[in-house]
């Protein structure tokens, strides 16, 4: 006879109830904010309402949004925002962003530990820490740049930094609209302050503007471009996303790249192709995610970035992520690049254009930090600060040789892009599956290919130190090309 499986604790079985709960909570809070956002740009926009009243509506249906859909856990979210306020008023402007940081991550820190015993691993779930997260990068991002506006000199700060230094403290109600607005306060993403108040202020759309030159394109004044051609792409790439997280994802599960039958019976090359395929359907879920706060953020105006060299507007100021980009990326700094670029542009702001020294791998271990405490993601970002500094020496060393011909480069573009992709598939996966057992029996059936190869080529090939101007100046090229795309 067989036996009859036991059930799985009542614990085990609430949570994934209020995990699933959660998720349903999340897309009917960002499907209305979407409606709200177009009610909000229509009625509430700058020539119909002051600032001061924008700034109350984005706040106040921010706070509903995230009582609405987290419950008493919001609590987190509104302790963090005004710990920081009171830190953003009575800290010196030398130290502001420091302790602003400390208190930011520390408070973020905390809550991954308490997750642990709320949620258990392999139960993904959008909770409270989502929105917590987003909060942190608000918070130190302002905390940066009121820094850089007040307490450093114009020629002490790069080009973008002097670009958004902010002169002078916010009020309480600017702050908790920035940090609350009902646009970000689920799924973000992060915008810069100056942006911010801009868009809330009606300048949003024109600084853009004012930056080609419209006379030379036929027009006698200034246009006046509407989002809603991109916000319908945008619901599109999303719907699409939605279908492919419904068919997909469920079908090809991580975990099964770890499962003994699984690894007994099939070759090493095919467990590559397959880890590729799983790969790939664990992406729908965040291109639906961040393409819909996207979209959200265009409905109610917000987001415009200018025009390209032919005069077409683009809405991409805030965008997450470049689809094509990622899926075609030929190096591991271009997949980085295109994968959640408004936190990139975070960690680059606060982390990487700051860090005294090591700022790889500063940048990616606070990365990590920022991500949550499970285990999976270190491993996941130590695998990735080594294979950046591989990929970074193959670059600088080899590169050149094949831009000869146009044979050659096509060549090294599809070796170099199924390199890229097969190396993002190996560092990430300890991400999803977050334990420590399962991370190193997956590495232990790869053979730790990658770590090795990466070990090898920084032993044989030379590493180029980069002095702080050419740093710098790479930091201006990096920000440029991530405003292009």
């Amino acid at each position: 006879n067989r036996e009859t499986p036991s059930p799985p604790p009542p614990r085990i079985t609430a949570v994934f109830c209020f995990a699933c709960l959660l998720q349903i909570n999340f897309v009917a809070c960002q499907l209305f904010a979407l409606l709200a956002a177009f009610w909000f740009r229509i009625y509430l926009s700058p020539s119909h309402a002051s600032s001061a009243v924008r700034h109350a509506f984005a706040t106040l249906f921010g706070i509903y949004f995230a009582v609405f859909c987290f419950g008493w856990y919001s609590i987190h979210l509104f302790v963090l925002v005004m710990m920081n306020y009171g830190i953003m008023n009575m800290a010196s402007i030398p130290n502001i962003h420091r302790y602003s940081f400390v208190v930011a991550m520390g408070y973020l820190t905390l809550c991954h530990i308490s997750r642990i015993y709320i949620f258990h691993y392999g139960i993904l779930t959008t909770d409270f820490s989502g929105p917590l997260m987003i909060i942190t990068q608000k918070i130190t991002t302002l905390a940066c740049q009121l820094h850089d506006g007040i307490g450093r000199q114009a020629e002490e700060l790069t080009a973008e930094q002097n670009r958004l230094a902010v002169k002078s403290r916010p009020s309480l109600l600017e702050y908790l609209s920035y940090l609350l607005n009902f646009m970000s306060i689920i799924a973000g993403p992060c915008s810069n302050y100056k942006d911010y108040i801009a868009f809330i202020e009606g300048r949003h759309v024109h600084m853009k503007l004012l930056e080609v030159n419209w006379k030379q394109k036929g027009y006698d004044r200034l246009p006046d471009p509407s989002p809603t051609g991109a916000v319908v792409y945008k619901l599109c790439i999303t719907l699409v996303s939605l279908i492919l997280f419904l068919t997909l994802t469920k079908n090809f599960p991580m975990e099964y790249i770890i499962d003994n039958e699984f690894l007994d019976k099939t070759p090493f090359l095919s467990r590559l192709g397959y880890l590729y395929v799983v790969t790939q359907a664990a992406k729908p879920k965040y291109y639906f995610a961040w393409t819909l706060a996207d979209a959200v953020n265009n409905a109610a105006g917000y987001g415009f970035s200018g025009a390209d060299e032919r005069g077409t507007f683009r809405w991409d100021l805030l965008s997450n992520l470049n689809i094509w980009n990622i899926e075609t990326a030929t190096s591991f700094k271009m997949y980085i690049e295109n994968w959640n670029i408004q936190t990139a542009a975070w960690l680059k702001r606060v982390c990487y254009d700051r860090a005294p020294w090591y700022p790889t791998a500063l940048t990616f271990i606070l990365s990590a930090l920022w991500h949550g405490i499970y285990p999976g993601y270190y491993f996941t970002f130590l695998t990735g600060i080594l294979i950046t500094l591989a990929a970074r020496a193959i670059r600088n060393n080899c590169r050149h040789y094949f831009l000869s011909s146009v044979p050659l480069k096509t060549a090294y573009d599809v070796v170099t892009w199924a390199v890229t992709q097969l190396a993002v598939c190996y560092t990430v996966a300890p991400f999803v599956m977050l334990a420590v057992e399962p991370t190193i029996k997956f590495y232990k059936s790869m053979y730790f290919h990658m770590h090795i190869l990466s070990i090898l080529v920084l032993l044989l090939l030379p590493i180029r130190p980069q002095t702080h101007s050419v740093r710098r100046a790479q930091n201006q090229a990096m920000l440029n090309s991530v405003k292009s795309k």
